[in-house]
Order: structure tokens, then C-alpha cells, then sequence
């Protein structure tokens, strides 16, 4: 996994986090390919040839379906001018192409960025983000938004989620085809298909923790090489304590909406409750996010 040639800071441990974490959802995919080959015989290769189409939609069109889902529409620099001056400067500052610049109307103070490289990257903010922040504090935001993009960890996430998406069709197809309701009375032969579903929710779960796992890594990643590149991480400290300041005068409504796309997002639209364990969130705590800009200020202050 290499990175995009860019000014952002290389991040050794983000790329060897993200092989870590690819190499062993590939066991896991191993795993659940060996169990389809011993219980279904000819039948997988249907099951996996529909995910395969899933995952191939998924990540050739992953701009697009962001995009449409979260109502963005691209903008040029007449209609959005202070949103595209702020992207070029960051484009300057990184030596990057300029991504598509897309505006979403919606009064949740965000931003996120998609594309599976940097031809075909978006980077969206809220017009409620660009209402309430200052011009420093949005560069900082879209500095770590398209470190994203120079990082590619966006195609590596859509790559991650794939065995998710894969595990989660198989449980599905298992339980629409009435395997389990025949394996009461199948005997040993009924016991191995009940292995299916069991197998792909074992494998379901632990995806998902590995690629929760490196999306809070990878966040903290984007706010580093932001806050270096950019050379004001208070900027970027003040976006964040903002914009975390008012999502709670969102209405809860508007933010149980958008909390589907909380991965994507720069920061959480909204934590239920069943989702406040960190170990199940997509992001780092503010307070993680907000010490580590403070050790980087000290850093940047020293002689």
C-alpha cells in the first residue's frame, strides 16, 4: 500500500495497519470461502459471484452513491467561492489535483470526502459547515478531509467493508432459503449447514472491529497530516471543538438521519447510545483528537 505523491507526511503506521488489517481480513475471507466449499458444494459460487458484483458496484461508483445519499451536488467556484478558494489552497499547499468540490444543502455542520483515488476524489462540506466556520478553521478541515484522499484510505476502507458486506449477504441468503428451519431435522448434514450463517456473523464481527479499528486510527492519521501541512493545528482544534459544540443544536431527528454515514464524516453526526463504546466507534474521542493537535502545537513551537 503506497501512498499518493503529495506534501501530506507519509504515515508509516497507517499504512502498516492498513496491509495488517487487509492480511487478515483475508484470512478471515479464506475461512469463509473453505466453509462454503465444504457445506454448499456448487452453491457458493453463486452466493459469491453476487458479492462480487456488490463489491465491484460498490467501489467503482463509491463517489457517486456518497454523494447521492448524502444529498451533495458538485458546485463551481462562482456558485461556492469561498469552498473552492479553500480547496485550491490546499491543493497548493499538498502539490495535489484539484478533487471535485461538492456542496450538500443541510444545516449539520460537516464535511467528508470520497473516491477511490485522486481522479476520481470528492471532497463535500455542509453549507451548515460553511456558515459557522472561520476560513482557517475550514482549510483545516478540508486539509484532513483530503488526506484522505492523498492517503487512499478511502478505497482501502471500501476494500475492508467488502467481507462485511459478503458475510452479511451469506447470513441472508442462509436464512431466506429456510437452511436453518431445515437443519432441525437434517441431522449431521443439517448441523454443517447450520455452520453458514454462524461462521459468516463470527467473520461479520470481527471485520467490523478491524475496520473500525483502523478508521479511528486512520482519523487521527488525517488530523496529524492536516494540522502539518496546514501549520495551524489550533485552527483545526478550534474547528473540531466547534463543530462538536454544535451538533447538539442539531435536531435529534436530523442527526439520527445522518448518523448511517458517520464513517465518512470528519466528525460523528450523532452516537447513539448502543454506539458510545469506543470500541465500536468510527472515530477517535474529541479528546484524543484534541490532545494529539496540542502535542503537534507544542511540537511546531519548539526552535
Amino acid at each position: 500500500m503506497t501512498m499518493a505523491r503529495s506534501r501530506y507526511i507519509p504515515d508509516r503506521g497507517l499504512t502498516t495497519r492498513m496491509v495488517g488489517t487487509m492480511f487478515l481480513i483475508g484470512l478471515l475471507y479464506v475461512v469463509l470461502v473453505g466453509v462454503l466449499l465444504a457445506v454448499l458444494h456448487g452453491a457458493w459460487l453463486i452466493i459469491l459471484i453476487a458479492a462480487g458484483v456488490l463489491f465491484v458496484a460498490q467501489f467503482w461508483f463509491s463517489d457517486k452513491i456518497a454523494a447521492a445519499s448524502m444529498g451533495a451536488r458538485q458546485v463551481t467556484a462562482e456558485q461556492a467561492p469561498e469552498l473552492h478558494g479553500a480547496v485550491d489552497r490546499i491543493c497548493a499547499l499538498a502539490d495535489m489535483p484539484k478533487p471535485r468540490v461538492a456542496l450538500a444543502q443541510s444545516d449539520i455542520p460537516n464535511a467528508f470526502a470520497t473516491g477511490r483515488s485522486e481522479r476520481t476524489a470528492l471532497v463535500c462540506a455542509t453549507t451548515g459547515l460553511l456558515r459557522r466556520l472561520e476560513p482557517e478553521e475550514l482549510e483545516g478541515v478540508l486539509a484532513h478531509e483530503m488526506s484522505h484522499v492523498a492517503h487512499r484510505d478511502v478505497a482501502v476502507m471500501t476494500i475492508a467493508s467488502f467481507l462485511g458486506i459478503l458475510a452479511g449477504l451469506i447470513t441472508r441468503v442462509a436464512l431466506w432459503s429456510g437452511l436453518l428451519r431445515g437443519a432441525r431435522n437434517a441431522g449431521p448434514a443439517g448441523l454443517a449447514i447450520l455452520l453458514i450463517p454462524l461462521v459468516s456473523a463470527v467473520v461479520y464481527v470481527i471485520g467490523f472491529l478491524l475496520t473500525r479499528l483502523l478508521s479511528r486510527y486512520r482519523e487521527l492519521s488525517a488530523d496529524r497530516a492536516a494540522a502539518l501541512l496546514t501549520g495551524r493545528p489550533s485552527a483545526l482544534a478550534s474547528a473540531l471543538t466547534k463543530v462538536s459544540g454544535q451538533m447538539a443544536r442539531i435536531p435529534t431527528r436530523d442527526l439520527r438521519k445522518a448518523e448511517a454515514f458517520n464513517a465518512l464524516y470528519f466528525i460523528p453526526a450523532f452516537s447513539s447510545k448502543e454506539s458510545l463504546s469506543h470500541l465500536f466507534s468510527s472515530h477517535p474521542t474529541l479528546e484524543q483528537r484534541l490532545e494529539q493537535l496540542a502535542r503537534i502545537s507544542a511540537e511546531l513551537a519548539r526552535p
